[in-house]
Protein backbone atom coordinates (compact mmCIF):
# COMPACT_ATOMS: atom_id res chain seq x y z
CA UNK A 1 0.00 0.00 0.00
CA UNK A 2 1.46 3.39 -0.41
CA UNK A 3 2.23 5.68 1.78
CA UNK A 4 1.74 9.40 1.74
CA UNK A 5 4.59 12.49 2.18
CA UNK A 6 3.86 13.19 5.11
CA UNK A 7 4.02 9.35 6.63
CA UNK A 8 7.86 9.36 5.04
CA UNK A 9 8.65 12.34 6.62
CA UNK A 10 9.72 10.39 9.79
CA UNK A 11 12.03 8.41 7.90
CA UNK A 12 13.68 11.14 6.15
CA UNK A 13 16.96 12.58 7.92
CA UNK A 14 18.05 15.86 6.14
CA UNK A 15 21.85 16.56 7.03
CA UNK A 16 22.80 19.93 7.37
CA UNK A 17 26.60 20.16 6.66
CA UNK A 18 27.46 24.19 7.44
CA UNK A 19 28.65 26.45 9.67
CA UNK A 20 26.21 29.12 9.26
CA UNK A 21 22.75 28.63 11.54
CA UNK A 22 20.47 31.11 9.23
CA UNK A 23 21.29 28.75 5.88
CA UNK A 24 20.34 25.47 7.79
CA UNK A 25 17.37 27.19 8.98
CA UNK A 26 16.52 28.41 5.60
CA UNK A 27 17.52 24.80 4.15
CA UNK A 28 15.66 23.50 6.71
CA UNK A 29 12.21 25.22 6.04
CA UNK A 30 12.24 24.83 2.65
CA UNK A 31 12.36 21.57 2.47
CA UNK A 32 10.22 21.26 5.57
CA UNK A 33 7.50 19.01 3.11
CA UNK A 34 9.64 16.10 2.94
CA UNK A 35 12.20 16.03 5.74
CA UNK A 36 10.73 15.43 9.26
CA UNK A 37 13.86 14.96 11.23
CA UNK A 38 17.41 17.32 10.57
CA UNK A 39 20.68 16.10 11.03
CA UNK A 40 23.16 18.53 12.84
CA UNK A 41 26.71 17.14 12.63
CA UNK A 42 29.87 18.28 14.29
CA UNK A 43 30.13 21.42 11.50
CA UNK A 44 27.36 23.09 12.58
CA UNK A 45 26.94 21.99 16.14
CA UNK A 46 30.57 23.35 16.75
CA UNK A 47 29.29 26.34 15.37
CA UNK A 48 26.56 27.27 17.62
CA UNK A 49 26.15 24.04 20.22
CA UNK A 50 22.97 23.48 21.54
CA UNK A 51 21.35 26.64 20.06
CA UNK A 52 21.02 24.58 16.81
CA UNK A 53 18.87 22.21 18.77
CA UNK A 54 16.20 24.36 20.26
CA UNK A 55 15.88 26.33 17.04
CA UNK A 56 15.38 23.13 14.84
CA UNK A 57 12.84 21.46 17.67
CA UNK A 58 10.85 24.97 18.15
CA UNK A 59 10.30 24.59 14.48
CA UNK A 60 8.57 20.90 14.56
CA UNK A 61 11.57 19.04 13.58
CA UNK A 62 13.09 16.10 15.09
CA UNK A 63 16.84 16.66 15.76
CA UNK A 64 19.56 14.45 15.03
CA UNK A 65 22.93 15.00 17.07
CA UNK A 66 25.36 12.87 15.02
CA UNK A 67 28.70 13.71 16.73
CA UNK A 68 30.06 10.18 17.39
CA UNK A 69 30.78 10.11 20.71
CA UNK A 70 34.51 7.93 21.43
CA UNK A 71 35.80 9.00 24.90
CA UNK A 72 36.16 6.92 27.91
CA UNK A 73 32.47 5.21 29.73
CA UNK A 74 32.20 8.80 31.90
CA UNK A 75 32.92 10.83 29.53
CA UNK A 76 29.78 10.03 26.73
CA UNK A 77 27.58 8.96 29.60
CA UNK A 78 27.81 12.77 30.93
CA UNK A 79 27.54 14.00 27.08
CA UNK A 80 25.17 11.55 26.06
CA UNK A 81 22.54 13.19 29.16
CA UNK A 82 23.39 16.67 28.52
CA UNK A 83 22.47 15.88 24.90
CA UNK A 84 19.37 14.08 25.65
CA UNK A 85 18.26 17.23 27.98
CA UNK A 86 18.46 19.57 25.01
CA UNK A 87 15.50 17.34 23.06
CA UNK A 88 17.40 15.61 20.54
CA UNK A 89 15.25 12.47 19.06
CA UNK A 90 18.73 10.62 18.35
CA UNK A 91 22.23 10.71 19.12
CA UNK A 92 25.45 8.85 17.67
CA UNK A 93 28.02 6.83 19.70
CA UNK A 94 30.69 5.25 17.75
CA UNK A 95 30.39 1.25 18.62
CA UNK A 96 34.24 1.11 18.45
CA UNK A 97 34.30 3.14 22.01
CA UNK A 98 33.02 -0.28 23.50
CA UNK A 99 30.99 -2.27 25.51
CA UNK A 100 31.23 0.17 28.74
CA UNK A 101 30.41 3.24 26.63
CA UNK A 102 27.80 2.35 24.76
CA UNK A 103 26.21 1.09 28.13
CA UNK A 104 26.93 4.30 29.50
CA UNK A 105 25.59 6.03 26.22
CA UNK A 106 22.37 4.77 26.54
CA UNK A 107 21.81 5.33 30.68
CA UNK A 108 23.26 8.49 30.56
CA UNK A 109 20.48 9.43 27.28
CA UNK A 110 17.92 8.21 29.98
CA UNK A 111 19.27 10.40 32.90
CA UNK A 112 18.86 13.27 30.71
CA UNK A 113 15.67 12.29 29.60
CA UNK A 114 14.43 11.76 33.50
CA UNK A 115 15.60 15.25 34.21
CA UNK A 116 14.30 17.26 32.09
CA UNK A 117 11.11 15.74 31.00
CA UNK A 118 12.25 14.92 27.62
CA UNK A 119 11.75 11.32 25.63
CA UNK A 120 15.27 9.45 26.06
CA UNK A 121 17.53 10.25 22.58
CA UNK A 122 17.90 7.22 20.99
CA UNK A 123 21.17 5.85 20.72
CA UNK A 124 22.47 5.05 17.22
CA UNK A 125 25.68 2.74 17.23
CA UNK A 126 27.95 4.07 14.44
CA UNK A 127 29.43 0.44 13.19
CA UNK A 128 31.52 1.43 9.96
CA UNK A 129 31.42 4.57 7.77
CA UNK A 130 30.14 4.80 4.50
CA UNK A 131 32.87 6.14 3.16
CA UNK A 132 34.61 2.79 4.54
CA UNK A 133 35.38 -0.66 3.27
CA UNK A 134 33.44 -2.42 5.87
CA UNK A 135 35.24 -5.82 7.32
CA UNK A 136 32.16 -7.86 8.12
CA UNK A 137 33.50 -9.47 11.11
CA UNK A 138 34.13 -6.19 12.74
CA UNK A 139 30.36 -4.76 11.65
CA UNK A 140 28.54 -7.69 12.86
CA UNK A 141 30.90 -7.63 16.14
CA UNK A 142 29.94 -3.95 16.67
CA UNK A 143 25.99 -4.58 15.97
CA UNK A 144 25.89 -7.31 18.29
CA UNK A 145 27.89 -5.24 21.08
CA UNK A 146 24.99 -2.12 20.01
CA UNK A 147 22.32 -4.69 20.74
CA UNK A 148 23.63 -6.17 23.86
CA UNK A 149 24.05 -2.68 25.58
CA UNK A 150 20.42 -1.15 24.72
CA UNK A 151 21.35 1.03 21.89
CA UNK A 152 18.21 1.76 19.53
CA UNK A 153 19.41 1.40 16.43
CA UNK A 154 22.65 1.23 14.44
CA UNK A 155 23.96 3.52 11.56
CA UNK A 156 25.48 1.25 8.69
CA UNK A 157 25.15 1.26 4.73
CA UNK A 158 22.20 0.04 3.28
CA UNK A 159 23.87 -3.31 1.62
CA UNK A 160 24.72 -4.24 5.89
CA UNK A 161 20.89 -4.06 6.53
CA UNK A 162 20.44 -7.58 6.29
CA UNK A 163 23.25 -8.31 9.11
CA UNK A 164 21.11 -6.00 11.62
CA UNK A 165 18.06 -7.47 10.61
CA UNK A 166 18.79 -10.79 10.54
CA UNK A 167 20.36 -10.86 13.93
CA UNK A 168 18.83 -7.77 15.48
CA UNK A 169 15.50 -7.31 13.88
CA UNK A 170 13.96 -4.43 16.33
CA UNK A 171 16.85 -2.43 16.11
CA UNK A 172 16.81 0.80 13.97
CA UNK A 173 18.81 0.29 10.58
CA UNK A 174 19.77 4.33 9.50
CA UNK A 175 21.51 4.51 6.61
CA UNK A 176 23.90 7.90 5.09
CA UNK A 177 25.10 7.91 1.86
CA UNK A 178 22.14 7.70 0.24
CA UNK A 179 21.58 9.00 -3.43
CA UNK A 180 19.98 9.69 -5.94
CA UNK A 181 20.05 7.64 -9.21
CA UNK A 182 22.79 10.25 -11.04
CA UNK A 183 24.00 11.80 -8.24
CA UNK A 184 27.93 12.65 -7.53
CA UNK A 185 29.62 10.17 -4.93
CA UNK A 186 31.17 12.45 -3.35
CA UNK A 187 33.84 10.76 -0.74
CA UNK A 188 31.05 7.99 -0.12
CA UNK A 189 31.59 4.58 -0.96
CA UNK A 190 28.76 2.24 -0.24
CA UNK A 191 25.92 4.18 -1.26
CA UNK A 192 22.19 3.27 -2.20
CA UNK A 193 19.72 5.30 -3.72
CA UNK A 194 16.68 5.88 -1.25
CA UNK A 195 14.09 3.36 -2.81
CA UNK A 196 17.10 0.36 -2.66
CA UNK A 197 17.64 1.41 1.01
CA UNK A 198 14.10 1.52 1.85
CA UNK A 199 13.53 -2.01 0.06
CA UNK A 200 16.36 -3.35 2.12
CA UNK A 201 14.81 -2.29 5.33
CA UNK A 202 15.99 0.80 6.28
CA UNK A 203 13.98 2.91 8.90
CA UNK A 204 16.17 6.45 8.53
CA UNK A 205 17.36 7.64 5.28
CA UNK A 206 20.26 10.56 5.56
CA UNK A 207 20.42 12.65 2.82
CA UNK A 208 22.52 15.60 2.73
CA UNK A 209 24.52 16.91 -0.07
CA UNK A 210 22.46 15.61 -3.22
CA UNK A 211 19.69 17.84 -1.95
CA UNK A 212 21.69 20.58 0.14
CA UNK A 213 24.33 21.22 -2.79
CA UNK A 214 21.60 21.51 -4.80
CA UNK A 215 20.67 24.85 -7.08
CA UNK A 216 17.07 23.93 -5.88
CA UNK A 217 16.51 21.95 -2.97
CA UNK A 218 12.97 22.05 -2.23
CA UNK A 219 12.77 21.05 -5.81
CA UNK A 220 16.17 18.00 -5.36
CA UNK A 221 13.80 17.05 -2.08
CA UNK A 222 10.60 16.72 -4.00
CA UNK A 223 13.12 13.93 -6.34
CA UNK A 224 13.65 12.32 -3.24
CA UNK A 225 9.93 11.14 -3.21
CA UNK A 226 9.92 10.59 -6.63
CA UNK A 227 12.73 8.30 -6.74
CA UNK A 228 11.31 6.08 -3.67
CA UNK A 229 8.07 5.67 -5.83
CA UNK A 230 5.53 5.25 -2.86
CA UNK A 231 3.13 8.19 -3.67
Amino acid sequence: MAVTTEQLKDHLALALDTDSLDHALELAESCKEVFGVIKVGLELYSAYGPEVIHRLTDRGFQVFVDLKLYDIPTTVGKASSVLSKYGCTYLTVHAAAGRAALTAAVEGAARGGRESGNAPAKILAVTVLTSEVAAEEDLISRMDVSSDTGCDGVICAANDIHFLKERHPNMLAVVPGIRPAGSKHHDQVRIATPSEALSKGADLLVIGRAVTESSDPHKAAIAIIADIGKI
